[in-house]
């Protein structure tokens, strides 16, 4: 079927957007999304178009497990708001906090980190993601302080911008370094083993070209994993969820409960939370839904060219290697 453009609201504000805006298609195996954000280049939306056309004409690979452990994530709010998060969450026990959020300071990320520990309980786990805006410097001093505030952090994701600054930081702190952007955003993923940069990897996906690039890369990198979403509708978390279901191993919750920071989606109550856990399963969109959520006549129009753009240059490539 033809690529249909999704937009939809956001509950709270995410990269400083607040609609989450892509496109869908049916192939002969299943449903695939192409989401990249809006900034990005032609040649950065090429792995994201892959994965939708894996998904989309191959499926699925074999799953290991039917139930993902998820995180609940809580993103840069009040403490009061980020405790009703974490309470509504079905029954989440890991919380992924978001930190260093624009136009705030340490103290109300500490503020949110307590809220949250509170409403967790003793016995859950708190992760923070920084997304990279700190110097090693800062990471150092602010971890301290958030470690403490939480009672024990299970890990920081994406504290400083580069590997090399993961690296630095890895060697001056006890809080355990997840690599997300420093994965996707280096020529050579595999750098994060190498220079021992981090503890825990996370793989998203769509940026990273596709369910088995995924797996061949969890292999290479030999580290525990987190599957995350890049704030995808249904489709795409259903492509993260097949990740993380034919993961060999999966130890830690992943981020794939990411469908509470929309406002509506293109299915009805899609991947309910259940005791912390997802099912894993094909996305089953609705056809009303789908209809309530296609993007307004420009919007359609600037992600066709999109497509269009990226479609070619994928066409050049491919002949290219010829």
């Amino acid at each position: 079927m033809e690529p249909i453009t999704y937009d939809l609201p956001l509950a709270v504000p995410f990269r400083g957007l607040t609609r989450r805006q892509g496109m869908v298609w049916q192939g002969a195996a299943g449903w695939g999304e192409f989401s990249p954000f809006a900034e990005y280049s032609v040649a950065e939306c090429q792995p994201w178009y892959r994965a939708a056309q894996e998904v989309a004409e191959l499926g699925w690979p074999a799953a290991q497990r039917s139930l993902v452990p998820v995180n609940v994530t809580v993103p840069g709010v009040g403490p009061d708001r980020a405790e009703r998060i974490v309470a509504n969450s079905g029954g989440c026990t890991t919380a992924k906090v978001k930190v260093a959020q624009t136009g705030q300071d340490l103290a109300d990320d500490l503020d949110r980190v307590v809220a949250v520990r509170a409403a967790l309980g003793p016995a859950g786990q708190i992760r923070v993601d920084v997304n990279g805006a700190w110097t090693v410097e800062q990471a150092a001093t602010n971890l301290a302080k958030l470690d403490k505030a939480a009672g024990g952090l299970q890990y920081v994701e994406q504290p400083c911008r580069t590997v090399e600054e993961l690296a630095q930081l890895r060697r001056q702190t006890k809080v355990p370094i997840a690599a997300d952007e420093a994965i996707r955003n280096t020529g050579d993923p595999l750098e994060i083993e190498r220079l021992e940069a981090a503890d825990v990897v996370v793989l998203k996906v769509q940026p990273l070209g596709g369910v088995r690039a995924c797996l061949e890369l969890a292999e290479q990198i030999g580290l525990p994993v987190v599957v995350s979403s890049a704030v995808e509708s249904v489709v795409g978390i259903a492509m993260g969820l097949a990740l993380a279901a034919a993961l060999p191993q999966l130890e830690l919750a992943c981020g794939l409960a990411t469908g509470q920071l929309l406002t509506s989606d293109l299915a009805e109550r899609a991947f309910t939370v259940s005791n912390g856990m997802i099912k894993a399963q094909p996305a089953l969109v609705q056809a009303e839904c789908l209809d309530k959520a296609r993007a307004a006549p420009a919007t359609q129009r600037w992600w066709q060219d999109r497509l269009q753009a990226v479609q070619m240059a994928a066409a050049q490539d491919h002949q290219g290697a010829a």
